[in-house]
């Protein structure tokens, strides 16, 4: 959508809300708002220009005022503005990894082989080409990308019905032990960063859908609380080391007020940044591992390639190595290089293009790993040390 004042946005809801374990909004519910104002990015701003790039980003300020429920009724809602709107991807914990150093680096090459071939394969692709475009332009029309989603809180209260709920609600799993074993699904009450939050610092989640033991009672409530501890945090260092999270729960609080002892590992989550975040399978959330050599040291190639003048290095043959070795910095670098005729000009553009690469991915301040207020995880009870819990009765 296009980026501007005024701008209508539709959407849906991505999951289901409850209230007193009855479901009110399914998944998919139809909300729709406007953007009421644009702020500027200036973070973006200054990363832009460095690649010659001088687009006046915005952060589009955006009010959902309307909520259509699968029967068609329409509920006018007042919610708080939403300025933290980002496409959201799901980390997700993998299987243990297996084999020592060497197996465990050439596990990560082939991750970073299979992102960048993602690129090319995975769904969505034309909108990535259309942003690859845009980066070698000096300047672009900023959109509003599809699936960019924003967490709201609504500020009055409204009235709706009980909706039918899901035929396949969660449920608890016996084992063999007679203990219970769960998927939480649960957002966080506190924004957490490996930049700022410290080991030990204590956390709280709340139980976003309940989940029913086999005869259909509830075993967790909706609106339970899990309360744990940042567990690891380590901040961003220079010299692109990267920033480490992971924290877990150790209490289950009931509405009630009573508590219960649980073990809990973080098997999934929600995250703005997380197509450059991973999840180990202990839980443990850091950006993902950059190619740190091929991409630097196909650049100086490229750069320096117009200084190797051949012989029959003339017209056609040294333009394109002009532009080639210019184009680092997109399509300004591009025409100066053809336009200058130099090689000299050329490969001033394409060390500059080298050095950014270095700076960014062995100088510059690594990436934090940061989780904002309300954002949703999945957490899974681990049997051997959770009690059963009592069941609740349904409502």
């Amino acid at each position: 959508m296009p980026m501007q004042v005024g701008q209508p946005i539709h959407g849906e809801l991505i999951y289901p809300v409850y209230a007193d374990n009855k479901l009110v909004l399914p998944a998919k519910t139809i909300v729709t708002g406007s953007v009421t104002a644009l702020h500027p990015n200036h973070d973006r701003r200054v990363s832009a220009r460095l690649r010659a790039d001088f687009t006046p980003f915005y952060t589009p300020v955006v009010d959902f005022n309307q909520i259509q429920l699968p029967d068609g009724t329409t509920l006018t809602i007042a919610t708080s503005t939403a300025t933290d709107g980002a496409p959201i991807y799901r980390l997700v914990a993998p299987p243990p990894r297996k084999g020592g150093f060497i197996r465990r680096q050439f596990d990560t090459g082939l991750q970073i082989l299979h992102d960048q071939i993602s690129l090319f394969t995975a769904p969505g692709k034309k909108d990535r080409l259309l942003r690859v475009v845009y980066s070698q332009l000096p300047w672009h029309p900023q959109n509003i990308e599809k699936g960019t989603a924003w967490t709201v809180e609504t500020t009055t209260p409204f009235t709706v019905s009980e909706q039918p709920a899901s035929p396949d609600p969660a449920v608890s799993t016996e084992n063999s032990s007679n203990s219970s074993a769960w998927f939480v699904q649960a957002y966080l009450n506190e924004k957490l960063s490996s930049a700022t939050s410290k080991q030990g610092e204590p956390i709280r989640a709340t139980v976003a859908e309940p989940i029913y033991n086999p005869d259909h009672s509830i075993a967790v409530p909706q609106g339970a609380t899990l309360v744990g501890t940042i567990t690891q945090a380590r901040p961003a260092r220079r010299f692109g080391r990267a920033g480490v999270l992971h924290f877990n729960f150790r209490q289950l609080v009931l509405p009630a007020g009573t508590t219960r002892n649980v073990e809990t590992t973080l098997t999934a989550a929600d995250s703005a940044g997380g197509q450059n975040l991973a999840m180990n399978s202990e839980g443990v959330v850091k950006p993902k591992p950059q190619d740190k050599i091929a991409i630097p040291l196909l650049l100086a190639a490229l750069a320096i390639s117009p200084l190797h003048e051949d012989a029959d290095d003339r017209g056609e043959v040294l333009a394109r190595k002009n532009a080639t070795a210019s184009n680092s910095i997109g399509i300004i670098g591009f025409v100066v290089g053809i336009a200058s005729g130099s090689a000299n000009v050329a490969a001033g553009f394409g060390a500059y293009g080298t050095a950014l690469a270095l700076y960014n991915r062995w100088i510059k301040r690594g990436t934090d790993v940061t989780f904002v207020r309300d954002t949703r995880i999945v957490l899974q009870t681990t049997p051997r040390h959770a009690p059963v819990l009592s069941a609740q009765p349904s409502h």
